[in-house]
């Protein structure tokens, strides 16, 4: 019975540890540059829950809604804003853009969608379908796929 309650507590710690994905969860350590220029550019995230991960070399900050990801703010490690997509309902994407889906994509259900704005200024959006991310322009003409 010992061996049994060992193993049990083993395998507890094991979950624990590795998370119900089977992958470590990291915390994020983010410089204090980083951090500050997050708080100079959006001082409504310092009132909010905020959290981080990396994002190809780059510090996303997420805030706000129910899902606390309403807003993903991306800075570089040098503290540089790069973007901010916030979520916005599907209905919201430009009409092209939900049509492009529609043929394109077969009719995929659009999952989350995002209005971006970068550092320079130029808006663009974000559909999520499948995994996959479609970029589109302002008009709703298709840019890429990432």
């Amino acid at each position: 019975m010992k061996k049994y309650q060992t193993k049990m507590l083993l395998a507890a710690m094991l979950l624990l540890s590795f998370g119900a994905s089977g992958q470590t969860s990291k915390k994020v350590e983010v410089p204090d540059n980083v951090k500050t220029a997050c708080l100079k550019k959006f001082p409504q995230s310092a009132s909010a829950k905020l959290t981080w991960e990396m994002e190809k070399g780059n510090y996303e900050a997420n805030w706000g809604g129910k899902t606390g990801e309403d807003n993903s703010a991306v800075f570089t490690p040098t503290g540089d804003f790069l973007e901010i997509v916030k979520t916005i309902p599907v209905s919201q994407l430009p009409a092209p853009a939900l049509a492009y889906v529609k043929s394109h994509e077969h009719g995929a259900k659009i999952s989350e969608a995002g209005l971006v704005t970068d550092a320079k200024g130029i808006v663009t959006y974000e559909a999520e379908i499948k995994g996959k991310e479609l970029i589109f322009d302002q008009s709703g003409k298709i840019l890429k796929t990432e």
